[in-house]
């Protein structure tokens, strides 16, 4: 590696706007994150599939698609 060029690596601690923080690499030492694995709906689980389910069903009723 050339001397001089590279920026600075850091460990640095990630802070969630749900108070999750945990440590990574990176060139930055702290980063602000609003979403993380903790919070997300996907990675907890509790997307709101009842919500697209009803979306479904409007749509078949809409174009008259009929339930196998």
């Amino acid at each position: 590696m050339r001397e001089g060029i590279h920026p600075e690596y850091y460990q640095a601690k990630v802070v969630c706007n749900c108070g999750n923080e945990f440590v990574t690499g990176s060139t930055k030492e702290e980063i602000h994150v609003e979403i993380c694995s903790k919070c997300h709906p996907f990675y907890t689980g509790q997307q709101k599939a009842t919500a697209a389910r009803g979306r479904i069903d409007k749509f078949n009723r809409k174009y008259g698609v009929k339930n196998n």
